[in-house]
């Protein structure tokens, strides 16, 4: 066939936890709008992929639309493509996961669409070659990948120009290469723009197909991008420039693809994904220095020609060392998975209810980060703490756990060659780590199924050098465009922590200290306990089940003996924890603190708030809080039905300030509110024998939604 063949496919998405507002907000500005104006083009096929999340809100308030795209479907003007059910990454989960989760998807989508399904999206394009033996399995035909993969193979050029065979353990799949030059013309430039480019690769490659493959909320939903594609009319006129040449220009589908032509050879892939999610893997330093001199070397010719030969950016799984927080959720995720692939329950339902709270639990958008908030949004970070949380508890369920309990177990669980403890009963999970500080770093309460330490360490990024600019009255342009600082004070907050913010972290303060510094991020540690390592000891009995944690270490220049057991018991929602000091000197004064971070809760709403030990509100919980002689806090979310509340058995100083974070989104930079950091601070008084000790009561409870 003489001209060219053009494949358009959307990728329509919207991640595990969204808000309902954001669905509804993309629905009207994206996915409705575009739909209206394709309709009206019967002759120009595209694919369109809708991710589950989004499907299964689209299902539950927009079935019209879904009704619209079954028709459209029917007639052979969409081609429905799949991918796996709840958008995880795919070299993220487990092989078993990724065939579960690409073949269930299908057969749901065959059965809401009644149509085939024989090609997929593969989630953010990450790629390593072992996917093909998956996505075989689970019964795909075809997936896009972008012209960048095929490029850091070696390829490009005409090369890029159809479609490919790989293969991987003697398994088939055709692979297309979206193209990134459309990426950046469509909808940002106008449709003449892509008629030259497309005429140019007819003049040159008659016959040849081009894919362009990228996000529909590009086309309406991205900033500033509404009015001139509706309102201003650039997709029609795009449909018309098609429309008008179909001499030439032929809008087609994978499948219609697949069936008339035959691919161009077989490729071996490298790792990689998208060029930009490279970049943002890279560790900020490292991403700094690539951007700067990728700007110097931009126009120069010896650069161009190199490029396809150097391997750019980073690799998708280092996500998982750059954030300990994608690590986190990740190791508990694989856990879950392995727990379910092993249980020999024969309660089905209750094993397909962990499947699909385990699915929903690896959605991508919350283990990584890049021009979008990912990872810094709590809201999504809580969604699959609170699916995998469902998760193991519909596992209990259908292996017939016995309740009340209470247990200790010790294991290497997040994967770091080091023991953990883990400390349950049926209403919490509570996660140590003796060799970091004796931190807690994961507390479930089951009932809401919420992480309560579902917290993200402040960081350097390698954007924020342009932000504080910006913020200080410099220049307002970055590496990838305008500097947009949504709300006041973002300089201010770029504070980086040195430890992590979790739970027991135990603090020896500077005397002098005050909330001030804390805020500031001056130094204020005396001590070496915030992320020392501690010796564990396990302890069972009925009903109760207890870890104590001791570390020999220095504070204020003298060596002392901290000990801090923590104890669960079958009958309450709850941890009890004892701290004890011993070898301190009377005549040496020593400022003592212990540290709670409290996330997945929100910071700014009335139905949110602190209260003291007696009820009394004290205010939302992004305040900032310098109280004497409390006696305890409570942290409440109305919303959630969540109360955590701590008390103490000596009055102490209490210091809480919100942790917030400064991270780039489509719309700019922002101030985004993580957790509440809490300081009770005694100032120790030792007996004759240089012993102190403290008794913290830890509940967690439910409450009446507003």
């Amino acid at each position: 066939m003489p001209g060219v063949r053009l494949i358009l496919a959307l990728h329509n998405h919207q991640p595990v936890g969204n808000f309902g507002g954001v669905f509804e907000a993309a629905y009207r500005d994206s996915y409705l709008p575009f739909l209206d104006v394709l309709e009206s083009y019967p002759e120009i096929p595209f694919a369109l992929h809708t991710s589950g999340p989004l499907l299964e809100w689209l299902v539950a308030h927009r079935p019209e639309y879904v009704g619209r795209v079954r028709a459209m479907a029917s007639r052979g003007q969409i081609e429905i493509l799949g991918g796996g059910f709840y958008e995880p990454i795919l070299t993220m989960i487990p092989h078993r996961d990724r065939v579960g989760q690409i073949r269930g998807y299908a057969e749901h989508l065959r059965e809401l669409f009644s149509t085939p399904i024989r090609g997929m999206w593969t989630p953010e394009r990450v790629w390593e070659q072992h996917l093909v033996a998956a996505i075989a399995e689970a019964g795909m035909e075809y997936t896009i990948l972008d012209d960048f993969h095929f490029r850091r193979a070696g390829m490009g050029g005409d090369d890029l120009l159809g479609y490919y065979l790989t293969e991987d353990e003697g398994k088939l799949l055709k692979i297309f290469p979206g193209s990134e030059r459309l990426r950046y013309l469509v909808p940002f430039h106008e449709p003449h723009d892509t008629y030259i480019y497309l005429r140019e690769l007819a003049a040159r490659r008659p016959g040849c197909t081009v894919v362009y493959a990228d996000d529909g909320e590009k086309f309406g939903s991205w900033p500033d991008t509404f009015g001139p594609v509706y309102t201003d009319g650039w997709l029609r006129r795009f449909c018309d420039m098609i429309a008008a040449n179909r001499d030439w220009l032929t809008a087609t589908t994978f499948a219609a693809t697949v069936d008339a032509t035959v691919p161009m050879g077989k490729v071996y892939l490298p790792d990689a994904s998208y060029r930009e999610m490279t970049e943002w893997a890279l560790p900020p330093s490292t991403l700094a220095d690539y951007e700067r001199v990728v700007a110097e070397t931009r126009d120069h010719d010896v650069a161009r020609r190199l490029r396809p030969f150097v391997g750019a950016g980073g690799y998708w799984r280092n996500f998982k060392a750059k954030y300990a927080e994608t690590d986190e959720m990740y190791a508990r995720m694989l856990g879950i998975s392995a727990r379910l692939a092993a249980s020999g329950s024969a309660d089905a339902a209750g094993l397909a209810e962990a499947r699909d709270q385990l699915y929903r639990g690896q959605c991508n958008c919350a283990y990584w980060h890049g021009s979008f908030g990912g990872l810094y949004l709590p809201h999504l970070r809580s969604a699959i703490y609170s699916h995998l949380i469902r998760a193991e508890n519909a596992l209990d369920a259908a292996e017939g756990k016995a309740s009340p309990r209470a247990s200790i177990e010790a294991g290497d669980y997040n994967h770091d060659a080091r023991r953990e403890v883990r400390l349950e009963n049926d209403r919490l999970v509570a996660f140590f780590r003796p060799a970091m500080g004796g931190h807690l770093y994961e507390l479930d309460h089951r009932r809401t199924a919420t992480n309560v330490l579902a917290t993200l360490d402040r960081r350097p990024e390698a954007y924020h050098a342009a932000v504080a600019e910006a913020a200080s009255g410099g220049s307002t342009r970055g590496a990838h465009g305008p500097i947009i600082l949504k709300g006041e004070g973002l300089g201010r907050r770029l504070v980086y922590d040195r430890y992590p913010r979790k739970a027991l972290v135990d603090h020896f303060l500077d005397p002098g200290a005050t909330l001030g510094d804390l805020v500031a991020g001056v130094d204020i540690e005396r001590g070496d306990f915030v992320g020392g390592t501690y010796a564990a000891t396990l302890h069972r009995a009925d009903g109760r089940a207890s870890l104590a944690m001791t570390r020999i270490g220095r504070a204020g220049g003298h060596t002392l003996d901290l000990r801090k057991e923590i104890s669960i018991s079958a009958d309450r929602d709850g941890l009890e924890v004892l701290y004890a000091l011993d070898g301190l000197m009377a005549d040496v004064a020593t400022r003592f603190s212990v540290e709670f971070n409290i996330a997945a809760l929100a910071g700014d709403a009335p139905d949110r708030y602190y209260a003291d030990a007696d009820g009394a509100r004290l205010g939302p919980l992004r305040s900032t809080l310098d109280l004497a002689g409390a006696r305890g806090v409570s942290l409440t979310d109305e919303w959630l039905g969540l109360r955590v509340a701590l008390g103490w058995s000596r009055p102490a100083d209490l210091w809480c300030v919100p942790v917030e974070t400064v991270s780039q989104s489509e719309s700019g930079f922002e101030g985004v509110y993580q957790s509440s950091a809490i300081f009770p601070i005694w100032d120790v008084v030792a007996d004759e024998s240089g012993h102190w000790e403290v008794r913290i009561d830890w509940s967690l409870g439910e409450v009446v939604r507003a």
